[in-house]
């Protein structure tokens, strides 16, 4: 993990998405986990956990376990929500010894840029899944992606920093992400910039990937406003939220 979104540049997450920019749509994967555990949701571990903006609303529902690659990004995690136990470690292969209610990864799939990496990832939410437990992902399904441009832009203090994104397909599996980071410190202006690679699936690969984990797909939450804001034109950048259960035999 060499990006610098999420090493030397992830302080930069508490100024661009500040844990309260993201209630609203906690609420959303809140409610979710809920509704499709019939309220008995207790435990979650939160596979690709980043800074722990999600978790500040999580853990005033569920007990949190959270998990990233990124030691950055976990002691950053750790200052916002010092209850809450965070594991360094992959997703395609940790393994704790415990079980959960639920499983979520709502910020990081895509991060899975092959096939066979979507489905070590699947393995690991269903492994640590009670039978009968509730997984949850945010995916960029390739029927519904756009070529898109973003803007992000925050400050602290004499700190600015501006953020832009160009998603652009460059594969029938894949899809770049180019950033640049613009970071003014009073007069002082510092640019960096980087590619990341991330995975693109259509339906019909979603279905045999969690088909193949003993993912039963109970419900589909259209997700097409979340991000629509930071677009530098018009359009939308529609996502969608998969919600599963574990099989229980």
């Amino acid at each position: 993990m060499d990006w610098l979104s999420y090493t030397s540049l992830a302080w930069t997450e508490r100024i661009l998405a500040p844990p309260g920019d993201l209630a609203e749509e906690a609420q959303i994967y809140i409610e979710a986990v809920k509704r499709n555990s019939g309220g008995k949701a207790r435990t979650m571990l939160h596979l690709g956990c980043g800074a722990g903006g999600h978790d500040f609303h999580f853990k005033g529902h569920f007990e949190i376990t959270g998990v990233d690659l990124c030691g950055e990004q976990l002691a950053l995690a750790r200052d916002l929500n010092p209850g809450v136990r965070y594991i360094q470690g992959d997703m395609r292969n940790i393994r704790l010894d415990r079980k959960f209610d639920a499983v979520v990864i709502p910020d990081s799939i895509m991060y899975m840029s092959t096939v066979e990496d979507l489905d070590k990832a699947l393995l690991t939410s269903a492994t640590h899944l009670v039978p009968g437990g509730v997984f949850l992902a945010v995916v960029h399904p390739k029927e519904l992606f756009r070529n898109n441009n973003f803007v992000y832009s925050g400050s602290d203090g004499d700190t600015q920093v501006t953020v832009f994104e160009n998603d652009h397909v460059v594969s029938d599996s894949t899809y770049e992400a180019a950033i640049v980071f613009l970071i003014r410190r009073e007069t002082e202006l510092q640019i960096y910039n980087e590619v990341h690679t991330l995975g693109l699936f259509s339906n019909s690969e979603w279905m045999r990937a969690f088909e193949g984990s003993g993912l039963v797909l109970n419900e589909e939450i259209a997700l097409n406003d979340l991000y629509d804001h930071f677009l530098a034109e018009e359009g939308e950048y529609r996502l969608k939220a998969f919600v599963c259960e574990k099989r229980r035999q």
